[in-house]
């Protein structure tokens, strides 16, 4: 029986950077057990692990990935209209009525918006022809939504379609309603994979009835880290080297910025039958049933991101790039748990940060093991060796007055390539 839900869990370290800001310029924090740390957003995770060009990026699937913007139709749905055949003006009419389609559903085409109206002259009561419509009409609220490159085809052929019945915004409209008809809306619903993989793993919500809604097959925690926040400020100063020799004194340009540093606790779930549901089209209840081909390259591809894709700002002055030091991976029916409660108290620096980590994380999973039932599979990656590892595998205290837990809670030492074949395996 394949897994129901598989679970990451990673540690990070990274020196002097400033991964991810808030909208003054800081690190982003968190409180958290008393403590502040320094975080990662789950939505800077999601966007580096998206966008990836390694050589096992999302977009390298079959599927491919979606594009996720307010100028969609804009910038891919127009240029291909005109490429079509069309005149400028006539698909700029074409794509602001698919645009009303997708952001407002039907009842957007039906509806008698302001730009459809016709615009009065200076006479009292003399009515004058619209004017023809922009693809950013104020009316029509811009939303950055993932549309998969199954839906732009299906739109642009849409568009071609009803040309020769569309010659501004409103004939445009009442000619998506015709060929829409009273089903027709459910037409890209039933697109398989037709968001991308983006919407697939990452969820998409929208408001209109053409398209389909996916909810999130991938739940992604903001990471933090496992110890106090660690941050100074940092001066820094720009030489002019046209004036540098001229006995100027002084710098072309000063300023100050934050770094920070610090060990980051990640943590990732996969709800399996809702990902394979979302890439195949089958109820989620029957997911075991489905072909599930596709969700293990993908469940395999995501190891590989999470553990070696780095997510940062200020890449050209601090080279923020790093591997997890520890994957641990789990595969079962038992509700998903985070590990980072293992982290209320932060962990001590002196000694040996990653061992005394380490220590707290497999302390944790013997206390979640040893309290609740239906214990999962695990594998993991660890880098260390000597007393470190040992640390992981085995704690040295009783968990809540039983024996000391034997080599091996957290399953084989695996490396990067085989844990994420034992992860694909896990979907099969």
């Amino acid at each position: 029986m394949p897994a129901r839900f598989l679970q990451f869990h990673t540690l990070t370290s990274y020196p002097a950077a400033l991964l991810n800001r808030d909208d003054a310029g800081f690190a982003k924090r968190l409180p958290f057990g008393g403590t502040t740390r320094t975080r990662i957003s789950s939505q800077c995770l999601k966007r580096h692990w998206r966008t990836s060009d390694s050589e096992h990026a999302l977009g390298k699937l079959e599927p491919g990935t979606s594009i996720r913007s307010r100028y969609t139709f804009e910038r891919v749905v127009l240029p291909a209209l005109v490429k079509s055949g069309l005149e400028q003006a006539h698909a700029e009419a074409i794509a602001m009525a698919l645009k009303i389609a997708v952001l407002k559903g039907k009842r957007g085409l039906e509806s008698k918006d302001k730009a459809d109206k016709p615009k009065k002259g200076k006479a009292a009561g003399e009515a004058t022809p619209a004017e023809p419509e922009s693809t950013a009409d104020a009316d029509v609220e811009s939303q950055v939504i993932p549309i998969g490159p199954k839906e732009i085809a299906y739109l642009v052929k849409l568009g071609t379609e009803i040309a020769p019945e569309a010659k501004d915004v409103t004939s445009a409209k009442k000619a998506l309603l015709g060929r829409l008809g009273k089903d027709g809306f459910e037409n890209l619903k039933t697109l398989v994979v037709g968001g991308g993989l983006d919407a697939a793993l990452f969820g998409r919500m929208v408001t209109s009835d053409i398209l389909a809604r996916c909810d999130a097959a991938v739940h992604v925690a903001h990471a933090f880290t496992v110890h106090a926040d660690a941050a100074e400020a940092d001066y820094f100063s720009a030489v002019d080297d046209l004036t540098s020799g001229d006995g100027e004194l002084g710098a072309g340009h000063i300023n100050s910025t934050e770094l920070t540093s610090g060990l980051y606790y990640g943590y990732v779930a996969v709800d399996v039958p809702l990902l394979v549901a979302n890439l195949t089209g089958c109820d989620a209840k029957d997911w075991d049933k489905a072909d599930r081909t596709l969700a293990g390259q993908v469940v395999h591809e995501l190891v590989h991101l999470i553990a070696t894709v780095s997510p940062g700002a200020k890449l050209g002055s601090t080279a923020p790039y790093s591997f997890a030091h520890l994957m641990l991976a789990e595969a079962g029916t038992r509700q998903p748990c985070t590990l980072a409660n293992a982290f209320i108290a932060p962990v001590k620096a002196e000694g040996d940060l990653l061992g005394n980590t380490y220590g707290a994380l497999a302390q944790e999973v013997c206390d979640l093991d040893w309290n609740f039932p239906g214990k999962p599979a695990r594998a993991h990656l660890t880098r260390g060796q000597g007393e470190r590892v040992r640390r992981l595998q085995v704690v040295p205290a009783d968990v809540n007055g039983t024996a000391n837990p034997q080599p091996g809670e957290l399953g084989a030492r695996l490396n990067l390539e085989a844990l994420a074949a034992w992860a694909l395996e896990q979907v099969r």
